[in-house]
């Protein structure tokens, strides 16, 4: 009993190990799909569509009343201390560096990231990506990097619209609700916000944009070699569940470290 516990957790481990080199050279092979020619402008804007502009309805609702129930705590939190002025800062800050970029990726991950990831596991188990191997044409030119390059791209401007809104539902909430001076809250926003914070939640856009192509794209792509996804229209279903839970994981540590390491 104890003998085949032991191998059951080897097995497991050496899994985990080769699916994370599988999952390393894949995102080389990613990289290196965006400096090959001829590059496939159409793709890229059809990605920039879907991935941008099909994600402005989530993100904008999702900013809005994140951005008022910040306002409405942060309201409750520091009147306690007679520190109302303080409220712009605390809500464009906490947008700015946190919430904005990781909220921002999850909804991205849950709309765009999902759909990639079923995408490309139905043309993996229908054989498509094997037709462009036989056609000379390289699949991660194809299919992948104009995602990549869309994402790059989408998400960190998803990220201002993001912070816009939010900091706009946080004035809403805080001034006209519940009745701060609309002048301390903008000079407090502006006195505290400096380039470095803004710089930080832009790294952070950018880092998470990579991991969810990276991540959703891969499980589909590899989908054939994922011990344990199963056969046909199941196979496609648990890598695509796997894909966002491992995104949206990957985004709040990243989201640690990146702001451990940038600070």
């Amino acid at each position: 009993m104890r003998v085949n516990s032991v191998s059951r957790f080897g097995g497991t481990g050496i899994s985990v190990v080769a699916d994370l080199g599988r999952m390393g050279l894949y995102l080389l092979q990613m990289i290196q799909g965006c400096f090959r020619m001829p590059f496939r402008f159409s793709e890229f804007m059809r990605q920039m569509s879907f991935i941008g502009v099909g994600s402005l309805a989530v993100i904008f609702f999702t900013a809005a009343s994140t951005g008022m129930v910040l306002g409405l705590q942060g309201y409750y939190s520091l009147h306690k201390f007679g520190a109302d002025g303080m409220l712009g800062s605390a809500v464009s800050l906490t947008l700015i560096m946190e919430l904005g970029p990781v909220l921002t990726a999850l909804m991205v991950t849950g709309r765009a990231g999902s759909a990639m990831c079923a995408e490309l596991g139905i043309m993996r188990i229908s054989e498509q990506i094997d037709a462009l191997d036989c056609m000379a044409i390289d699949p991660f030119r194809y299919l992948i990097s104009p995602k990549l390059l869309a994402a790059l791209i989408s998400v960190p401007l998803l990220t201002v619209l993001f912070d816009v809104v939010g900091i706009a539902g946080g004035y809403v909430a805080g001034v006209h609700l519940m009745g701060v001076n609309p002048g301390s809250y903008i000079e407090g926003m502006r006195s505290s916000v400096t380039n470095h914070d803004i710089l930080l939640g832009t790294v952070k856009s950018f880092v998470f944009a990579l991991l969810i192509v990276w991540i959703c794209t891969g499980r589909g792509y590899l989908v054939h070699q994922i011990k344990g996804a199963g056969f046909g229209a199941r196979s496609v279903s648990t890598v695509t569940t796997q894909a966002v839970v491992l995104s949206s994981i990957s985004v709040l540590i990243f989201d640690y470290l990146l702001t451990a390491i940038l600070l």
